[in-house]
């Protein structure tokens, strides 16, 4: 039976990851443009070169940020923005992934792209650690929005954790592990599970 998924996760991202099975394949561009949430958690005097806590570290800062400060900052990431992929992405540039290059140290001009952020809440803050809930377009990175919230207020940051919770209208409440998918009889794989 064909299987097919609908977009990647980062190696340290958990949560939501939508698998088509069957005839639904042929479905995968209308899952791969739907908005989605996810919960991020960072630490801010911190930057690395893959924007999270898997790569090197290239600068410190240990200016202490206060919750205000933060929030004040985050007010500039609603609505649309320009983001610029990290580097270490699975964008592909002249047919290989950006992640490859990178990892051969090829530089890389990454374009800017247009995303819309409709709601970002800081849910906790306790310098330097804080944690984010963001509902984003397609094609949003949030290794990006952690870099770019970073250098506005001047430290860095990177990403800890990234979850994700929901794709268009399908939560990752209603998931299935893939264990609980494989234990199921083949003609249920046939319909929705």
């Amino acid at each position: 039976m064909k299987a097919g998924h609908t977009g990647t996760l980062d190696p340290l991202a958990t949560g939501l990851l939508i698998i088509l099975t069957g005839k639904r394949t042929k479905e995968v561009s209308s899952f791969v443009k739907l908005d989605k949430t996810y919960e991020v958690r960072g630490i801010l005097g911190i930057e690395t070169n893959t924007f999270d806590s898997e790569g090197t570290i290239l600068n410190r800062n240990d200016k202490i940020i206060s919750r205000d400060s933060m929030e004040h900052v985050l007010v500039e990431f609603h609505g649309d923005i320009w983001q610029t992929p990290p580097s270490f992405s699975s964008k592909k540039i002249k047919g290989q992934r950006a992640y490859q290059l990178a990892r051969q140290r090829v530089h890389t001009d990454l374009p800017p792209h247009r995303v819309s952020i409709y709601l970002l809440t800081l849910d906790e803050f306790q310098f330097p650690y804080f944690t984010l809930t963001c509902d984003v377009s397609s094609g949003f990175y949030v290794r990006s929005l952690v870099h770019d919230i970073g250098q506005s207020l001047r430290v860095g940051s990177t990403v800890l954790e990234v979850r994700r919770l929901r794709i268009g209208p399908y939560t990752v409440k209603q998931a299935r592990s893939l264990t609980e998918i494989l234990a199921l009889p083949k003609r249920e794989l046939h319909h929705d599970v």
